[in-house]
């Protein structure tokens, strides 16, 4: 049981990760960023006077920002697709060992259970 419950947890929060790291993406793929001496400043909508402004202190170069964040984005949605697969086997197997088991037979007459055909 407790095999299950961790699975079907790291399954969960796998899902959540990879929805919540797929927002972060699509939001610094669309980035639009300029160097600000030491730092630099990115926005989403350059016409929008009150878009929200990310500042990352101590960049050199605005590519980082844009290209190796984004691909590490999307390699943690990778990773936890993996993950998330991974957990969903665990769960399954689990569930089926368990509970999806049957008997056929017949027990009428049957001297003991250990007739039983387990399928």
């Amino acid at each position: 049981l407790l095999y299950f419950v961790l699975c079907t947890t790291g399954l969960v929060i796998s899902v959540l990760v990879v929805a919540f790291a797929g927002h972060h993406h699509s939001q610094a793929s669309s980035f639009i960023c300029r160097q600000d001496e030491e730092d630099c400043e990115c926005v989403l909508d350059l016409s929008d006077p009150i878009a929200r402004t990310f500042n990352y202190k101590e960049v050199s170069d605005c590519e980082a920002i844009t290209s190796t964040l984004t691909f590490y984005y999307l390699l943690q949605i990778l990773l936890n697709l993996a993950q998330a697969v991974v957990c969903a086997v665990g769960a399954f197997i689990m569930w089926k060992h368990r509970y999806q088991v049957f008997f056929a037979g017949i027990q009428i007459g049957s001297p003991s259970t250990q007739q039983w055909q387990n399928v």
